[in-house]
């Protein structure tokens, strides 16, 4: 598949923004790579935790070297969303609790520059860290395991972030301009031939990331795809929490019947209770 460019020739640009930046999708991953080469033991991590000859011991091991990393991953596992407060005391135990996913996803946003908020559209992570607690909340309903969707939920605004950093100013007016998160992914699509969470998986995909990460991504506005309802319940409690004058959309109609607005108010409150400390976590503040 070529990846060099995929601005659509004659793609309509909206009125109220400048031309787009020539998007060139295989740069921006490249710049990824070069990012990583400054930050050598996330990039391993990002590398082996998938590996099936990887064992708790080795993970933590390698994490050691990077101590900013090494006490995200310890915090992240004594956090509410583990019930382990104050229990976990060694890196190895932590590797354990929080799991491989959960610290390649870390290590990844250590790599892409996720945890330098001042590179980051404003609100970047309040979204972030709603989407995935979401997620991790409603996983079961969906047959879903809780820690992988806490870790699609992190990683899905990704590639928000690249588009933001490539095209900085056109992206803040194109967000401005389009209240709505579907409104925004057409304009996406429209700007750089491609959608942000389309960019997420492009580039999960290329790290080996497993498929149940990848194609909710690329399937998000796809209703009659099942696969993604989970994603899509999470945007849309996200997006009610975050997002002023908010127009909700059933929950029925994105999860094609799987879950009920009943079932939502507990949800919301976890998020609204749990989000500061995973950001906090996340972000080793």
């Amino acid at each position: 598949m070529t990846l060099a460019r995929l601005t659509s020739p004659g793609a309509a640009v909206p009125a109220t923004l400048a031309p787009a930046p020539t998007f060139d999708l295989e740069g921006v991953l490249a710049s990824i790579d070069t990012m990583a080469a400054q930050k050598p033991v996330a990039a391993q991590i990002v590398s082996v935790a998938n590996s099936d000859d990887t064992s708790a011991a080795a993970l933590a091991q390698i994490l050691a070297a990077d101590v900013a990393l090494a006490s995200r991953v310890m915090k992240l596992a004594n956090s509410a969303y583990f019930g382990m407060r104050g229990r976990v005391t060694s890196l190895q135990f932590a590797v354990t609790v929080v799991g491989f996913t959960t610290v390649r996803t870390m290590a990844t946003v250590a790599v892409t520059d996720l945890d330098d908020e001042s590179r980051l559209p404003a609100d970047f992570w309040r979204t972030s860290t709603s989407v995935a607690l979401a997620a991790s909340t409603l996983a079961p309903r969906f047959g879903e395991r809780p820690q992988d969707a806490l870790c699609l939920g992190l990683l899905a605004p990704l590639g928000v972030a690249l588009l933001h950093h490539n095209d900085q100013e056109g992206y803040a007016e194109l967000s401005a301009a389009e209240p709505t998160a579907t409104g925004r992914r057409a304009a996406e699509v429209r700007r750089y031939g491609i959608h942000a969470y389309r960019l997420t998986a492009v580039a999960l995909e290329q790290w080996g990331f497993a498929r149940s990460m990848v194609a909710p991504l690329a399937a998000v506005d796809d209703l009659s795809d099942g696969d993604a309802g989970l994603l899509r319940a999470a945007l849309e409690l996200a997006a009610r929490l975050t997002v002023a004058d908010h127009q909700a959309v059933p929950m029925e109609r994105l999860t094609r019947g799987l879950l009920r607005e009943d079932a939502v108010p507990p949800v919301m409150d976890r998020v609204r209770a749990e989000a500061e400390e995973l950001r906090l976590a996340m972000l080793g503040q």
